[in-house]
């Protein structure tokens, strides 16, 4: 499978254990331009609370880092065996890991040491892959094993990652006597994909993550992670905000907005003004959008989203800093644009250069420098945290 007919979504959804304020659980994701990969790791640290979020930490960390150098698999378990401090009470060093490592073709590699067997789903039903395993010995003399798997993904493909969260959830119950194993989650995603075949990787995390909430009566008896990796066709957005350094290539940016085979965005009242005059499109405010601290919502035919540009934008670029992630509640115009970024995979934001005289004195651009710096700012956070592919250019 080349690399232009899919796009790799990835969603994590977490819950602590009942009382703990944090997560023992830690995901990582990266993704190494320079060799079109994308690395996922999931590790599970010993108990609960900051002691396990610590041991997770750092096992995530240095799965991701060795996988991220091609360090052969056994060799990162036994470094990360060797490394974890020893729990004192049970005498072990341990926190679980599986490191999923995509190429470019889609070809995908997993390793999985102490975690839930991973699902893999083709057109709703789990498929088997070959594993190999591996017995390693830690500096305690236990024998645990390292298994591997690989298969080339397809379109419509998706890999699901749990901690023993769920795959325990509701053990001892008269539904889950040994708890929700890890067949039945399958089977389960598998209705759920019936119902929603094209059901986002966040949203079909956070409905896992739920059931097993469910099964536990919503009192979590341990923490739960659900990371779903997804192989689908791209979804496009285009964001457009400012509008063009020369007057005439007004034109040219509406008919840029007009042709572009995605959803459409504009983030400034001069914007949309140029986009209406231009196309011969009406903009209405939406006063079910208001908010103390954004401008309100507007609309205009074709067009998906219409904000005001800086004020929106700058709550975005904080936002999208602090780590939000779908859904995101609220209907402010940020919140609008933020379900919109994080919903599609590539996203191109055109800048438009021109300084608005009508707000200042065109000797002092302050607006189009903010307006410039909370851009690129978007992009790299869109890139580095949320892994989207992210084009900008300036007109």
């Amino acid at each position: 499978m080349k690399k232009d007919e899919f796009y790799i979504e990835i969603g994590a959804i977490q819950q602590s254990k009942d009382h703990e304020m944090v997560c023992g659980d830690v995901f990582l994701s990266r993704k190494i331009k320079e060799e079109n990969r994308i690395i996922t790791v999931l590790s599970d640290g010993l108990g609960s609370g900051v002691k396990a979020n610590v041991l997770a930490t750092l096992t995530a960390t240095m799965g991701l880092n060795f996988t991220i150098e091609h360090f052969p698999p056994e060799q990162t378990a036994k470094t990360i065996l060797e490394t974890l401090p020893v729990d004192q009470a049970r005498k072990i060093s341990y926190a679980t890991f599986t490191i999923v490592d995509i190429d470019a073709d889609g070809e995908t590699h997993i390793v999985n040491f102490d975690n839930p067997e991973p699902i893999i789903l083709r057109e709703g039903k789990m498929i088997k892959t070959d594993i190999s395993r591996k017995s390693l010995a830690s500096k305690e003399d236990i024998a645990r094993e390292l298994t591997y798997s690989s298969f080339p993904a397809r379109l419509g493909d998706r890999v699901i990652l749990i901690s023993d969260g769920v795959s325990q959830s509701g053990i001892g119950t008269v539904p889950f006597p040994f708890g929700w194993d890890v067949p039945e989650v399958g089977k389960w995603v598998g209705s759920v994909l019936e119902d929603d075949e094209f059901i986002s990787a966040p949203e079909l995390a956070g409905k896992i993550v739920q059931r097993a909430q469910a099964n536990d009566i919503y009192t979590a008896k341990d923490d739960i992670s659900c990371i779903v990796i997804y192989f689908r066709h791209p979804r496009k957005l285009l964001l457009c905000s400012g509008p063009p350094y020369h007057p005439e290539d007004d034109h040219r940016l509406a008919m840029t907005i007009e042709s572009f085979g995605g959803q459409k965005v504009l983030s400034g009242g001069t914007t949309a003004e140029i986009v209406s005059r231009e196309l011969g499109r009406p903009i209405s405010v939406s006063l079910e959008s208001f908010s103390k601290d954004i401008p309100p919502i507007s609309t205009m035919p074709g067009i998906d989203l219409v904000t005001e540009g800086v004020l929106t934008l700058g709550r975005v670029s904080a936002m999208l800093e602090a780590g939000i992630q779908l859904p995101v509640k609220g209907k402010d115009a940020a919140s609008a644009l933020l379900n919109l970024l994080l919903n599609n995979d590539q996203i191109f934001l055109l800048a438009g250069t021109r300084i608005n005289e009508a707000h200042q004195d065109p000797t002092l651009p302050v607006e189009l420098e903010i307006r410039r710096n909370v851009v690129k700012k978007i992009k790299r956070l869109l890139e580095d945290k949320y892994l989207k592919e992210v084009a900008l250019d300036f007109i």
